[in-house]
């Protein structure tokens, strides 16, 4: 069965974005320094943040992301679409597919439960990630819909913003994986009962 992974860059006070996201600020008043281990914001990525970008969509059939991260980042983008693989934006607003090179979006109205399934009958066998936003993956986990964690841990504080995980969270799962950087704890999990 395809694998669904949730694969996002939390802070070390837990989110993955800062207050006042727009399409000119995608990441809030954050800025891009959740993604300095990718080389943004004039980040210098180690070797294991470069393994870590690759492990990130390597073995993605598909990748489910939400409406709003749809929305504030298509223009970021570029002709490619960024994720080269399919992917399923889960939506309340139905919209005709739509295709960014090697990207085809898919709009889905049925929710977070509906876009994981869609995705995993398009992956083709490969993985599912989930990749953003906080709200989606917040879903995704509370349906019990995701089958491992793959969380960059990075050494900022944020203080606000979009929050990912609930305190008690990761008491359900256990670290199986951590690799740091100075950029980033690139760190993953399983889920303690499956």
């Amino acid at each position: 069965m395809t694998r669904v992974i949730l694969d996002m860059s939390p802070s070390l006070d837990g989110f993955v974005a800062g207050s006042g996201i727009t399409a000119a600020a995608p990441f809030g008043d954050a800025g891009l320094r959740l993604h300095r281990w990718l080389g943004l914001d004039n980040g210098q990525p180690e070797p294991a943040d470069h393994a870590a970008a690759v492990a990130m969509l390597g073995n993605a059939g598909a990748v489910v992301i939400g409406r709003r991260m749809f929305d504030v980042g298509i223009d970021h983008w570029g002709d490619d679409g960024a994720f080269e693989r399919p992917t399923v934006v889960v939506t309340h607003r139905a919209r005709t597919d739509l295709r960014r090179g090697a990207t085809c979006f898919h709009f889905e109205t049925g929710g977070a439960a509906a876009a994981i399934a869609r995705a995993r009958a398009i992956a083709e066998g490969g993985e599912v990630v989930v990749a953003g936003g906080a709200e989606l993956g917040r879903q995704c986990l509370t349906l019990g819909l995701v089958d491992a964690l793959r969380l960059h841990r990075v050494p900022v504080r944020l203080g606000h913003g979009a929050r990912l995980l609930e305190d008690d969270t990761l008491l359900d799962w256990q670290r199986v994986q951590a690799i740091a950087t100075r950029n980033a704890c690139h760190e993953t999990y399983l889920p303690l009962t499956r």
